[in-house]
Formats: structure tokens, sequence, C-alpha cells
């Protein structure tokens, strides 16, 4: 267990609504994204132009498509809920409804793994999932 960031047992954050872990998700896929697309070469409006495109519902939808054939059943369960879960304020005006969906899916699935510590396992399915064309070459 991190000091900094206490994790929950799996127990508790299944008794989490899916809104819930989504509401926690969004902000872990978008700073995961953001730290992913950092280079010196970038501007900081190349920055959020970047990460904008990579967090819209529609690249969560297709992120979440990537990583479907590698979850267990635990994580597709969690998966489930989310993409079942009904929003009380309704799909934002520049998403599909399945878009939307299943990008609170995504969100879910990475609210629950980062609250229940599972940070080796966020880091591979969120690089199995990303565009790769966006990121940064890594330094040899």
């Amino acid at each position: 267990m991190n000091a900094l960031f206490p994790s929950m047992t799996p127990e508790q954050a299944r008794l989490l609504s899916p809104l819930t872990l989504a509401f926690v998700g969004d902000s872990v896929h978008t700073l995961l994204t953001r730290q992913e697309l950092c280079c010196p070469e970038r501007t900081p409006d190349a920055l959020h132009r970047l990460a904008t495109a990579q967090v819209k519902a529609s690249a969560q939808a297709e992120s979440l498509v990537r990583i479907l054939p590698l979850l267990s059943s635990e994580e597709n369960e969690i998966v489930r809920r989310g993409r079942n879960a009904h929003t009380h304020h309704g799909v934002p005006r520049h998403a599909s409804p399945g878009d939307y969906s299943q990008s609170t899916a995504l969100e879910a699935l990475y609210g629950y793994l980062y609250l229940t510590g599972r940070y080796e396992r966020l880091r591979v399915l969120n690089e199995a999932g990303r565009q790769k064309e966006d990121l940064c070459p890594k330094a040899d």
C-alpha cells in the first residue's frame, strides 16, 4: 500500500457505483494521457490538442475495444457495469450514445484499477489501448 494513495480492497471498490468509478477513472485516464504526451518539442497548445483528442468519448471507446481481449473476468464485470450505467446528465452533444457508454466503461475500469492499487495493470492496459502515433518517441 502506498501511503500517498491508499488502496481499497476489491470488495470495497465493487461497492462503489460504476459512475463513481468512472468519476475517478476519468481523471486517471486524463493524467496518464497527459504524462505520455509530454515531449520537450511540444508546445502547451499542441499538448492540449493531442490530449483532448485522446480523452474524448470516441477515442476512449476505441481504446476499450483494443483492450477487451486482455481483460480478466473481474475486469470484464467492471466494464459491463460501467457500460450499463445510466448517467443523469445525458450524453454530451459531441458523443454518440454508444461511444459514451463505452467511454464510461473504460473510465470505470481505470477507476477500479486505480482505487485497488493495481497500477502496473493499469499501465499495461493503458499502453495497449493507446494510439501509438501520438506518443513521444522513447529515448534509448
